[in-house]
């Protein structure tokens, strides 16, 4: 009998544990349960950092909170590596057993207690989010990867002040998100501690070590700190005032647009070697990439816009995504399009000579149409159970569709109401957290248009309009436009509100008319009798949707874009909104002349055309070729290579591509020739040297790489020559081994030669080489330099490679979901994507078919998603029409 009651008593209490155990990851339920239940929440964290890579991080984690008095454990995230493990637990002061589960820390309900409790935890730090390498390391914990490393309340809405010491070798530089408060060195370490923080979540914690050169600048009476290890020293002299005054500019612009000074304290900024994003706005220690900021000598202007950008975007997370927070990480994008938003409205100032609506147009459009077009494209705000999946909410959709819908409703709201109601929400969720209807509640004040309706279709739903335009002609004149639009979803009858401007363009000159689409056809009674040759409706690089033009100006593009791109532009600075079609001048033979955002628009609209089997790509490369010679404008010259290499890898058979490059590859040469800039004479030869085929061509670039011919009016740098050589590696050049091992000798920077030997196996002859590479990635600690890992798939997916996808798909397909557990954000994505870029056969769309109709019903959806996305182009070219 006591027998039996000592096992129904064990099986009782087994079952009251169970009933609190928490699942894998941070569900939905565990993270409001604790958000309602914790507050004042502190962290004081110290890490000991071996000064070998293969010796453990040490820690010990010191975590205050108040609580009411619960019948109910309570759980802590920790779920670290093999290198991760907790020692010893104390709770409020009381050494305490607890309980491991499922990636958490149970801590018994007895031992806390009503108000004020600490937790104490010695442990190992998991190497996952660390990112070490043998002379540095530096953190990484978004969207959810802190408690890899430490244990923690892993979510967002536990905003918590967070203090820091760092015990590292005696030479190492340290750096986190709270200033410097006192160094001591002995015995060959020198351990820092770092001040507390304001209240910001466990994704924004970040610290970096190692040995790191440190630049220090003021600007505005603001101290500025840039560390990095570039050991090209012209290369910092020239870039690190530019860097320094983008920051300033884009704080001061903020502070002005908020009306909130910079709340963080001190800003220190870390540029980091092959790092895994553009950037990471971790208040006070923002992590950039390191080839972003510190630009050659023959950078574009896309680079330097590209700089200004990121250092804009990651500047105003400081306010938006920092000061105020998401509260779940379905409303991640609230962060980033606010970024993206204000990154666009900050680099205007810096770069008055741009278009900048061309820029907007160029840099959001293609990317965002490149995943919305898809099956696997996603909602803006998309539903989220558990944060183990919210890495695989971020891209394209949040970072380049969300700023365009963003730009709508400040249209449709108006600039300044639109200020004054992101000032109001600032100030009031300040070092707070807040969702997407608590902005959208305080717009919906502010103006008489229905923000909800307008939210349902942008931003809760999937997809993007099919825009056609009815157009009929008399005597040359308008008798009739209207423009159509249809869900692309059969049965959800969506209607998406938008404000657009049309371009009807004749040799009279090119019109812009506003138009407000907002029912399923709009009739455009003002556009009657007005003369007609085409009629654009993305004209104003506005219109977001799957565009189809009329028979009418679809044969016009097709036959008059290339000499309506010579003249007519209007002067760069002088505004994006500038009327069209009074007194053009340069009119050229197509009796029609295009300013450069018109040209921007077309392109980008026959592209669409091109993939919707409207153009063939021969045609549209014929059409490109011919165009080429005429554009000024370096963006759309940019755009327009871009469409080229895609058409001509993509979309064009091998026999096409031989045929075709004796045509394209003079064209490219010329334009490098005659281009009046340096920072246009590197987009042309880029361009030359990613499409080189011909052995005139390739001989050429060979003698370049040897440094026995210039470039005239361009210096190549390191970077440019160890490109160069991996693609005339990839093209089997003679004598390409000996290219390579020469290029190796030759790579003077550490981080740089470390990436090129990681990568130089893809470029062999021997596929037992390549193959033997690939095997390699199996193993997780061979995937930690993603940057790495997505340059060798590049090359070993390459078109010119890519001839037998049984030997690599299914493997690459089947590790997603392992990739999606142990990789960042973006990887899963960049994965496919790299991993399917040089396919194009049936065979390979069959075989990517195949998989997605046998995963199990389990499979996640997002992952499913992405290979519908990262497939598009392979499912699209593999049945094209030549």
């Amino acid at each position: 009998m006591m027998l039996f009651l000592s096992v129904l008593f064990s099986a009782v209490a087994l079952a009251v544990q169970a009933r609190f155990d928490p699942d894998l990851g941070i569900s939905e339920t565990l993270a409001q349960e604790r958000a309602a239940r914790l507050s004042n929440v502190r962290y004081d964290l110290a890490f000991t950092i071996p000064q070998s890579r293969t010796q453990p991080v040490t820690g010990r984690a010191l975590i205050r909170f108040t609580q009411p008095a619960s019948a109910e454990p309570l759980i802590l995230d920790y779920q670290p590596d093999a290198a991760g493990f907790l020692r010893v637990v104390e709770v409020n002061g009381r050494e305490t057993p607890v309980r491991q589960v499922n990636g958490h820390i149970v801590v018994p309900a007895e031992s806390l207690q009503d108000g004020e409790n600490s937790v104490a935890l010695d442990f190992n730090a998991g190497n996952g989010p660390l990112n070490r390498s043998d002379d540095f390391l530096y953190t990484i914990f978004v969207p959810a990867r802190a408690h890899q490393a430490f244990p923690c309340f892993d979510q967002p809405d536990v905003k918590a002040r967070w203090s820091v010491a760092l015990d590292v070798p005696q030479g190492w530089q340290a750096v986190g998100n709270g200033a410097e408060i006192s160094r001591d060195t002995a015995n060959g370490r020198t351990r820092l501690r770092l001040t507390g923080t304001q209240p910001v979540s466990t994704y924004l914690f970040a610290f970096a070590a190692g040995r790191f050169s440190v630049e220090e600048a003021q600007r505005n009476g603001r101290p500025f700190r840039m560390f990095h290890r570039e050991t090209d020293a012209a290369k910092v002299a020239r870039n690190r005032d530019a860097i320094f005054d983008l920051h300033a500019a884009a704080l001061k612009w903020l502070e002005d647009y908020t009306a909130i000074p910079y709340p963080f304290g001190k800003f220190d900024f870390v540029l980091v070697p092959a790092f895994q994003f553009g950037g990471m706005e971790h208040p006070g220690a923002i992590f950039y990439n390191a080839n972003g900021l510190l630009l050659e000598e023959s950078a574009t202007q896309d680079q330097m816009l590209g700089r200004a950008s990121v250092i804009a975007h990651e500047t105003a997370h400081m306010w938006f995504g920092d000061l105020v927070t998401m509260r779940w990480f379905s409303d991640v994008w609230m962060k980033e399009v606010f970024a993206n938003h204000m990154a666009a409205k900050i680099v205007n100032p810096a770069f008055p000579a741009i278009n900048h609506d061309l820029r907007y147009l160029l840099d959001y459009y293609p990317s965002a149409y490149g995943v919305d077009r898809t099956a696997g494209t996603n909602e803006i705000r998309q539903p989220l159970k558990n944060l183990n999946e919210a890495g695989t909410l971020y891209g394209a959709i949040i970072y380049q569709k969300a700023p365009i819908v963003m730009r709508q409703l400040e249209t449709l709201v108006g600039a300044d109401a639109f200020r004054d109601g992101l000032r109001e929400y600032l100030k009031t969720y300040a070092f707070r957290n807040a969702t997407w209807p608590e902005l959208i509640a305080i717009l919906d004040g502010r103006t008489p248009e229905d923000l909800s309706a307008w939210s349902h279709a942008w931003v809760e739903e999937r997809g993007r309009p099919i825009i056609r335009t009815d157009l009929s002609l008399s005597n040359g004149k308008i008798a009739r436009l209207a423009f159509t639009q249809r869900d692309p979803y059969p049965g959800r009858r969506l209607t998406w509100n938008q404000r657009i401007q049309v371009a009807i363009g004749s040799a009279a000159g090119v019109t812009l008319l506003p138009v407000q689409l907002n029912a399923a056809r709009v009739d455009v009674k003002e556009a009657r009798g007005l003369p007609a040759d085409f009629v654009l409706p993305n004209g104003g690089g506005i219109a977001y949707g799957e565009i189809h033009l009329d028979r009418t100006s679809l044969a016009w593009f097709a036959s008059h874009l290339a000499q309506a791109s010579a003249g007519g532009d209007r002067p760069a600075s002088s505004g994006a909104s500038a009327p069209r079609g009074e007194g053009t001048t340069g009119v050229p033979a197509s009796g029609v002349s295009l300013d450069e955002l018109t040209r921007g628009s077309a392109w980008v609209t026959l592209w669409d055309a091109v993939l919707n089997g409207e153009i063939t790509p021969d045609a549209f490369l014929t059409l490109a070729i011919r165009a080429l010679p005429h554009e000024s404008n370096e963006l759309n010259v940019n755009r327009m290579l871009s469409y080229v290499r895609e058409a001509y890898w993509r979309y064009s058979t091998p026999a096409s591509r031989t045929a075709l490059a004796p045509r394209l590859e003079p064209v490219l040469r010329r334009g490098l020739d005659s281009a009046s800039s340096t920072s246009l004479k590197s987009v042309w030869f880029s361009a030359l040297r990613d499409v080189a085929l011909t052995a005139p061509t390739l001989d050429w670039l060979t003698r370049v790489w040897k440094q026995e011919e210039k470039v005239p009016g361009l210096t190549l740098a390191e970077t440019d020559f160890i490109r160069l050589a991996q693609e005339l590696a990839v093209r089997d050049v003679a004598g390409a081994a000996d290219v390579l091992e020469q290029q190796s000798r030759r790579i003077q920077n550490p981080d740089r030669k470390a990436q090129f030997a990681f990568v130089r196996p893809v470029m062999s002859s021997d596929p037992a080489v390549r193959e033997a590479w690939f095997t390699d990635l199996m193993k997780v600690e061979n995937r930690r330099r993603e940057p790495w890992v997505l340059e060798g798939l590049r090359y070993l997916h390459h078109p010119l490679r890519a001839n037998d996808p049984q030997k690599f798909l299914p493997t690459s397909l089947l590790l997603l979901q392992e990739i999606q557990r142990t990789g960042d954000i973006f990887f899963p994505k960049r994965w496919m994507d790299a991993t399917l870029s040089g396919y194009r056969s049936t065979e390979a769309a069959a075989l990517v078919r195949a998989y997605l109709a046998q995963v199990p019903r389990e499979y996640p959806e997002r992952l499913r998603r992405i290979i519908l996305s990262s497939a598009d182009d392979l499912f699209r070219a593999s049945g094209v029409k030549q």
